[in-house]
């Protein structure tokens, strides 16, 4: 059987404070690379943008106004190690981005369980969150896409 990656959607949530522009970041309960934008997978018939929108208010309970969408693809295999325990034949993910402009003041609300908190975070402060330099260059990419589009 012929090994497909997994489809994804991710949005790129931006904010307007009295400090400047921030993003917003999730989390996951695990042990590694636990932050992220907020995604998950597109189910059958919906959009990058329509799958974005539902995992981003599943994941953080805000509606956000959608600003548009972007070429860019993040592509991944999964670690062997994570491999063994798929019994499918997926072997990584390919993650398309949506870009969306919430409230100043959008309250956030994250189940505890898939999502276990979650902060709002500077283009200064990204590092200090996101630790694989690959998946922060692309966020790095992804804010200054979004900037043009706000």
């Amino acid at each position: 059987m012929k090994e497909i990656y997994r489809q994804c959607a991710s949005v790129v949530v931006f904010r307007r404070t009295a400090d400047g522009t921030q993003v917003l970041l999730l989390r996951k309960p695990r042990k590694n690379d636990a932050w992220q934008l907020p995604q998950g997978g597109v189910e059958a018939g919906e959009s990058t943008e329509q799958a974005a929108l539902r995992e981003l208010h599943e994941e953080a309970g805000i509606t956000v106004q959608l600003l548009g969408s972007s070429e860019r693809i993040y592509q991944y295999d999964y670690p062997p190690s994570y491999r063994r325990f798929r019994p499918d034949h997926v072997k990584g993910q390919q993650i398309r981005f949506v870009f969306a402009e919430a409230a100043a003041d959008a309250q956030i609300t994250v189940d505890g369980e898939e999502i276990n908190a979650f902060v709002w975070v500077t283009e200064a402060d990204l590092p200090r969150y996101i630790k694989r330099k690959e998946y922060r260059e692309i966020i790095y990419s992804l804010i200054g896409e979004g900037h043009l589009l706000r």
